[in-house]
């Protein structure tokens, strides 16, 4: 899987790949309308949705096993879940449960195609979403997102008169953001009930007639802040006659430790020789898509460091790999009734 080059929008080869090999396994597998991978194993009377992705961002290092560890674009973020699923759902195909394993295509952008294409075309009893969480860890909550594309055009001037250049107008507009993200945390504790801000770019360009600015920032919502309610206040103090494209909302979703889930990973990760802990995350994943329209019990694990995400030194240990299928299968076992 790792090997398959699978950047967001470039998914077919690896889903291909991924049905085939799933059929082979056992599962009835297939590739759905949107371009998921999606095999079914068991026939039990409840289901639970295995909710990863195939794709990734650009880049990574080159592919290769050294060390114990599995180099690759996509070897914690998250093929290395997605594959742990897979083989977890094998192993341990436990009676009494209908396992849907889902490759998702286009988690990694803003659209979530995929996440939105099964959200409106299941209603699980269980759902893990298939992301880095470190084999000892399970991850409860993400934060929302919003993304906001500035742009000012305006008249060229000379730059020895007092008209307030286009370049100064987006840099007003960003230190205003600064002091709005400043008083909204100034009595919140902890990152996850922090909003986060990050300017991802800043461009000026000039044509002779016009001067530009674009920027683009990014949010990071916590639970109570709607991407609405965000927009709304960018669009209150964007107050220089700009353009402003919104794109990306998501609100923040978690659950809390006395999820159904929570029990079996436990044991999970203790019969595999860890002690189990908690995150909630400051990204956002396809539980922030699913989690509210499914509403059934939902946590997210995988094997993997998720500092390693997106980084030029992204890899997997593997034996950290192999803990994480134990203790998948231990899970699937209990949520069938403990066998």
């Amino acid at each position: 899987m790792v090997a398959l080059p699978s950047p967001s929008r470039s998914e077919s080869e690896i889903a291909e790949y991924l049905a085939d090999r799933m059929d082979q396994l056992g599962f009835q597998a297939r590739i759905d309308e949107a371009g998921n991978a999606v095999g079914i194993i068991g026939d039990g009377t409840e289901d639970l949705v295995m909710l990863g992705h195939m794709d990734t961002v650009p880049g990574g290092p080159e592919v290769r096993i050294e060390d114990g560890k599995l180099y690759g674009r996509g070897s914690v973020d998250a093929k290395g879940p997605l594959a742990a699923f897979i083989m977890a759902a094998v192993e341990a195909h436990p009676p009494g449960l209908r396992c849907t394993v889902i490759g998702a295509v286009e988690e990694e952008i803003h659209t979530s195609r995929g996440a939105r294409y099964v959200r409106d075309r299941y209603q699980p009893d269980y759902c893990i979403i298939g992301e880095p969480s470190g084999w000892d860890t399970v991850t409860l909550g993400y934060k929302g997102r919003l993304l906001m594309d500035y742009h000012r055009e305006q008249f060229l001037a000379h730059p020895a008169g007092d008209r307030v250049s286009a370049a100064e107008h987006g840099v007003d507009l960003w230190n205003r953001i600064e002091e709005m993200a400043g008083e909204y945390n100034r009595d919140r504790q902890g990152m996850f009930s922090q909003l986060h801000r990050t300017l991802h770019s800043f461009r000026t360009d000039e044509n002779g007639n016009s001067e530009n600015v674009r920027l683009t920032a990014g949010f990071r919502l916590p639970p109570g802040l709607s991407p609405e309610d965000l927009r709304r206040s960018l669009e209150e103090i964007s107050h220089d006659g700009a353009e402003l494209n919104f794109r990306g909302g998501e609100s923040a979703y978690q659950t809390n430790r006395r999820s159904e889930l929570v029990p079996p990973f436990i044991r999970g990760i203790r019969e595999a020789g860890g002690s189990p802990r908690f995150s909630r995350k400051s990204g956002t994943s396809d539980m922030n898509v699913v989690g509210p329209a499914w509403n059934c019990p939902i946590v997210a694990y995988g094997p993997g460091d998720s500092a390693l995400d997106h980084t030029p030194n992204e890899h997997i240990e593997i034996e950290e790999f192999l803990r994480g299928i134990s203790v998948l299968k231990t899970t699937l076992n209990q949520l069938a009734g403990g066998r």
